[in-house]
């Protein structure tokens, strides 16, 4: 066998639980996806139109690592009017290409070799795996349904180390839905300012959230000095495939972030910021539109799995819900692939968001009505059979 020439990081990462089984749906026929998580509404027709116009007014070339400055000024105003926090556009903003560049900007800033990371689980995939890859240590600490998946600050300061350089947040939540209340986020703010830690703070949901408040972490008292706000465009305006998002924080940060983004991407794609900052002009109807559709399946889906007898914590923020299946005597891997393979219901398993997940499965409701209904009838049969 030749030797591997990969480098121990990167061969210690997990492959991907959500590839695995849409590499499998991706092999059969009328299969039902509660998996992506994507909208499934086109690009509102306003920001597509902006970005084919920056085409043909010849918009085809690089622009400032920082992005358009008249797009960071865009975002800069667009947090000021929601959450009262303000940031400078010429320093305190970077473009970037989605959340996911964001991440991996900020830790590799961050982060020497071995620094720590508390990252409430379960969470996006792609957490651990961009600590791990920037040389950092990911301290996952759990969160229950019992609790409403939310962080429970003695559980976080309790995991703070001599090594502890950050905490990630990730909400509202991607897989669970949680949305955390002002007086938890303000207790962790408190933990951060006392340990002088650092706070990633992803927001790409904030606009999508059910009759809760959203509270933006730098907008807590202090907190915008030793926060890095990651926001982008692909959740909340249907913009996915443009691959646009930012980064807010104190301009010391930001300035690491943009002296590596300069050396691996240039600059965000131009024609994704013209859409971008269209979005910000004009999309506040779109936005409303499709939370209230949004709204409409979450209470499908969330009462349908309960009446299936799935116990299912109601969601507040994002697109998921994320039921147990314990009560099946099936691992959520083991239910994953059999609801594919018997009924081709595509979902996720829990555990693929961390250890905390194992024994919930996660289903996006960014898919049409009349398919969850479908996808629930599905479930049912699947149920009765085991």
């Amino acid at each position: 066998m030749p030797k591997s020439y990969l480098s121990e990081t990167v061969r210690a990462l997990k492959p991907s639980g959500i590839r695995k089984f849409f590499d499998i749906a991706a092999t059969m026929e009328d299969v039902i996806s509660l998996g992506i998580g994507e909208p499934d509404f086109t690009t509102p027709q306003p920001i597509i139109d902006a970005g084919v116009h920056s085409l043909r007014a010849g918009e085809t070339h690089y622009t400032s690592n920082h992005g358009l400055l008249e797009l960071r000024q865009a975002i800069a105003d667009h947090l000021e009017n929601l959450y009262q926090v303000c940031y400078d556009p010429t320093n305190e903003v970077i473009v970037s290409v989605g959340v996911s560049e964001a991440l991996y900007l900020a830790f590799t800033a961050l982060l020497d070799p071995g620094d720590e990371v508390i990252i409430p689980t379960p969470c996006f995939v792609s957490y651990q795996a961009e600590v791990s890859l920037a040389g950092g240590r990911p301290v996952e600490i759990f969160t229950s349904m019992e609790d409403d998946f939310q962080p429970n600050p003695a559980v976080i300061e309790k995991a703070i180390t001599p090594k502890t350089k950050a905490i990630l947040l990730g909400y509202p939540n991607n897989p669970t839905g949680a949305v955390v209340s002002r007086e938890n986020l303000s207790a962790i703010a408190e933990i951060a300012e006392k340990h002088d830690l650092v706070v990633v703070s992803d927001e790409i949901y904030d606009r999508l959230v059910y009759d809760h408040e959203h509270v933006c972490f730098p907008s807590l008292p202090g907190m915008k000095s030793r926060t890095l706000l990651l926001g982008g465009f692909s959740k909340n305006y249907a913009m996915t495939g443009w691959r646009i998002g930012y980064a807010a924080g104190p301009a010391s940060l930001i300035k690491g972030l943009v002296r590596i983004h300069q050396y691996s991407v240039m600059s965000a794609p131009t024609i994704s910021q013209y859409a971008a900052l269209e979005a910000l002009k004009i999309g506040e109807p779109f936005v409303h539109e499709m939370l209230a559709e949004y709204d409409r399946r979450r209470q499908l889906i969330y009462h349908g799995l309960n009446d299936l007898g799935l116990p299912t914590f109601e969601p507040h923020g994002a697109f998921y819900v994320f039921p147990s299946v314990h009560n099946t005597g099936l691992s959520d891997e083991e239910f994953a692939e059999r609801l594919l393979m018997e009924e081709k219901v595509a979902v996720v398993p829990g555990s693929a968001f961390g250890d905390a997940g194992m024994g919930f499965i996660r289903c996006s409701y960014a898919t049409n009505y009349e398919l969850i209904e479908k996808a629930l009838q599905k479930i049912g049969y699947f149920l009765k059979k085991i």
